[in-house]
């Protein structure tokens, strides 16, 4: 699946070249002169995270929008692929999108996907990617000669915080894990449970892995309650996860309590469900910078949907914005280019740009200017392995109205 996002005006020298006829311009002409910033999206619209898909996709493309309709010589050339939340489609779409000559990578979503269009595409071929939604621990030791980075903070914090919220907040001392079986689910269950047990001294009855796409999940829930367990955490996406919670609540109680990671954290889940889900809580990523009013506006404009409670569509904007900043700085179409001016545009004494001076900021970077970007989810610190510096999470519930935030929690 193709879009590509054109400016609706084309300006200046620009006009009747036409974006075809720049889309192998690799830039370095410097100065504030204007050029075409090229950015793949690659993204999971469809499969496992349909639900959750569209909204993240639709704020990365606020950044190309906002870009392409300033009254600038800059401009950014998109093409999208929907990598259905497949790793062996992400692949192709990460392939097409390098044929198609786009030296970075806004994507993918899920950790899986991610990982193996890292590893295969991104990582051989000198393509800098950068993620909204991939959380696995995995991609902080990953060997990718510094070309992945991620706008969201690594699970491995996030399964301290539900193991906290499980021992602390709860009072369990008893829970049972099921997850989905790939990147993401095994390294935010496998970091539960060292939470649970070495930190706050709880017993993991069981840890259930399953597969995406089943008709039932009815034995997994059976394995994973098989020793009562006081809490159960459930990790996965909404399009196995209303399968899931409709099978417990067929055969289990509704006063257990149940904690979701946010890969969950659809409005519409209990909708879907058909119960109200009052026994089920759970945490996502929550930053809040300078660009949110901003972001929250052009969002609810473009797209007449709010994208509070949507998870990872700030880190999904500020990953895109991050990228087109570090190829304007860098002047040219190059992976490695853009690569080495990630973190130079993201941190540092630079001039401080938000969402709602990013054109600005776009062309001090190009004059080589120093910028450090702060972002819709607040700073866009990468520390040497790419993932940020420090994080923040939302413990929400479900409720008639979708999802609300109980409280934030700084690991």
């Amino acid at each position: 699946m193709v879009r590509r996002i054109r400016r609706r005006e084309v300006l200046g020298g620009i006009a009747g070249a036409g974006v075809a006829g720049l889309a192998g311009c690799t830039g370095g002409d410097g100065g504030g002169s204007g050029r075409t910033i090229r950015m793949g999206l690659l993204m999971g619209v469809t499969g496992g995270l349909s639900d959750l898909g569209p909204p993240i996709r639709n704020a990365a493309q606020l950044v190309p929008q906002q870009v392409n309709d300033a009254d600038t010589d800059f401009e950014v050339d998109v093409q999208f692929e929907d990598t259905a939340t497949a790793a062996s489609q992400g692949v192709s779409g990460g392939n097409a999108l390098v044929n198609a000559g786009y030296p970075m990578i806004c994507g993918a979503l899920s950790s899986e996907v991610s990982l193996q269009v890292a590893n295969q595409v991104a990582i051989p071929n000198g393509i800098t990617m950068c993620s909204p939604a991939s959380t696995a621990p995995d991609f902080t030791t990953l060997e990718d000669n510094d070309y992945f980075f991620r706008t969201p903070p690594t699970d491995a914090l996030q399964g301290q915080v539900l193991a906290q919220i499980a021992s602390e907040r709860q009072g369990h001392s008893s829970a049972a894990t099921l997850y989905l079986n790939n990147a993401y689910g095994n390294g935010l269950s496998a970091g539960f449970v060292d939470s649970f047990e070495n930190e706050y001294g709880g017993t993991v009855t069981a840890s259930v892995s399953y597969s995406e796409g089943q008709n039932s999940y009815s034995s997994q829930l059976s394995q994973a309650l098989s020793d009562d367990p006081d809490v159960l955490l459930v990790v996965g996406y909404p399009g196995s996860g209303v399968t899931i919670f409709r099978d417990y609540y067929n055969d289990y109680s509704a006063d257990r309590d149940i904690l979701v990671s946010d890969g969950l954290q659809s409005a519409d889940l209990p909708g879907n469900v058909g119960q109200s889900m009052d026994n089920v809580t759970g945490t996502a990523p929550l930053g809040e910078g300078p660009g949110v009013e901003f972001f929250s506006e052009q969002f609810q404009n473009t797209y007449d949907s709010d994208p509070a409670g949507q998870p990872f569509t700030r880190q999904s904007y500020d990953a895109a914005a991050v990228l087109v900043l570090a190829n304007a700085a860098a002047g040219e179409n190059s992976g490695a280019a853009v690569r080495d001016n990630m973190r130079t545009v993201a941190q540092g004494d630079g001039q401080e740009v938000t969402p709602s001076n990013l054109v600005d900021g776009i062309e001090m970077a190009a004059n080589g200017d120093a910028v450090n970007y702060q972002g819709v989810s607040g700073p866009v610190a990468f520390d040497d392995a790419g993932d940020l510096a420090a994080a923040t999470y939302e413990y929400f519930e479900f409720t008639d109205s979708g999802v609300e935030t109980i409280e934030t929690i700084t690991p």
